[in-house]
């Protein structure tokens, strides 16, 4: 939970840092941000494979805790190398300073790829088989509690930060916003060195290892892997249609009564209480069901609100509500698929299976973030909700026939 909220908490750090100290009075903030993005979003793409092979050659629970002990030391950097830097000339037109904005990022998210592989490698290693479900529900949870609270209240938590330590340090300048990151960071390390993974071995004193020749085998066990593989497809697909959302929650909130196009966020919030709330709701009826049934049940029933939604966006209640189901349902997508691969995959493929995964999940959202805003001017916003909800029948419709072709499937 510390190190989810200080993964979210973080992107509205730098927003702020980049209002208080760059963007003009006259300036538009979505260039400074972009550049944010884009030093956030190129680690992913580039190292979520590589990553991966790593974490299946490290101990899982050193890399969690080094993970967040590196990145709150980054982030608690950050004043001290903002004052620094102060006054330095300009290069290639860019401050100097908000260059080391752009490098702590790169390097934050660089080290997000090593965490993301392990954290996942490391549930079915401290949780038994028959509870996994159980224990993705509650992680699904926790981590949309992190995106609800992250975003949600982010600017005044970190702003309540800087207020308390201005109180205890008047003479400081505010770096009570840097404090909470880099310490939740920090807390997060710390407690996991409490953690008992059970790793079979340590891979710390072999030989480092053929990154390439790893990669292609994590893809030859995806090609072999049928139920794995459509876990993995449905997965992207997932992450798609919400990218695609969070792009058109700006127009959807222009359409509708009552609220203005900058509370779009309230959108986004109820689809991530719905998704809590399917989160509890697997946690304790998932079992009845086998994996591919609430996948499938799921992605119908994504396609549903999708479609419902299209026709809905006169009223506000309504469109709620549907984002609501629209969150239950996509967590009956997530939370099964995620335990399928987990459940599926052995211990020494975990790490380059979920490095895979997690980079062909940022490399696919990079396509509805680009096409979303530019397919809603051209087609409407009916007509791109009512495609995306087709795509999820597409994924729902993929996983049902590979269940019933006699591959192997989960027990209930």
């Amino acid at each position: 939970m510390f190190s989810q909220l200080a993964d979210k908490v973080y992107l509205v750090l730098m927003i702020m840092l980049i209002v208080s100290r760059f963007q003009s009075a006259d300036q538009s903030i979505s260039g400074w941000v972009s550049a944010i993005m884009v030093a956030f979003t190129i680690p992913a793409v580039l190292f979520g494979s590589i990553a991966g092979v790593f974490v299946d050659h490290w101990s899982k629970k050193w890399v969690l805790v080094t993970t967040n002990l590196l990145r709150g030391g980054l982030v608690l950097m950050l004043p001290v190398l903002l004052w620094i830097s102060q006054g330095w000339s300009p290069f290639a037109g860019l401050p100097i300073n908000f260059g080391i904005l752009l490098v702590v990022t790169f390097f934050v998210s660089t080290l997000t790829q090593f965490f993301a592989p392990a954290e996942q490698s490391a549930i079915p290693l401290i949780v038994e088989h028959k509870y996994l479900l159980s224990a993705n529900s509650l992680y699904t949870t926790t981590m949309m509690a992190s995106v609800i609270i992250g975003f949600a209240v982010g600017e005044p938590l970190l702003a309540l930060a800087d207020m308390l330590f201005s109180r205890i340090s008047p003479s400081s300048p505010d770096i009570g916003k840097e404090l909470l990151v880099g310490v939740s960071y920090a807390i997060a390390g710390a407690l996991l060195l409490l953690l008992r993974t059970k790793e079979k071995a340590d891979g710390g004193d072999q030989p480092a290892p053929k990154v390439w020749e790893n990669i292609a085998d994590g893809l030859r066990y995806l090609k072999g892997q049928p139920v794995v593989r459509v876990a993995m497809v449905q997965l992207i697909i997932l992450f798609s249609i919400f990218a695609a959302l969070a792009v058109l929650a700006v127009r959807l909130a222009e359409v509708l009564p009552v609220i203005k196009p900058s509370q779009f966020g309230f959108l986004l919030a109820a689809g991530g209480v719905g998704m809590a709330i399917g989160a509890v709701v697997i946690g304790y009826i998932g079992q009845r069901f086998s994996r591919s049934q609430l996948g499938f049940y799921g992605s119908m029933g994504l396609a549903a609100s999708l479609v419902a939604l299209a026709f809905l966006t006169h009223n506000l209640v309504l469109t709620l509500v549907m984002l609501l189901s629209l969150g239950c349902f996509a967590a009956m997508v997530a939370i099964p698929m995620q335990t399928t691969i987990q459940e599926k995959t052995p211990e020494e493929m975990r790490g380059k299976v979920f490095g895979l995964q997690n980079n062909a999940v940022n490399i696919a959202l990079s396509l509805p973030l680009a096409l979303a805003g530019l397919a809603e001017s051209y087609l409407g916003l009916q007509v791109v909700l009512v495609g995306l909800g087709v795509l999820a029948i597409a994924g729902g419709v993929l996983t049902r026939a590979i269940s019933r072709s006699g591959v192997t499937q989960a027990s209930p």
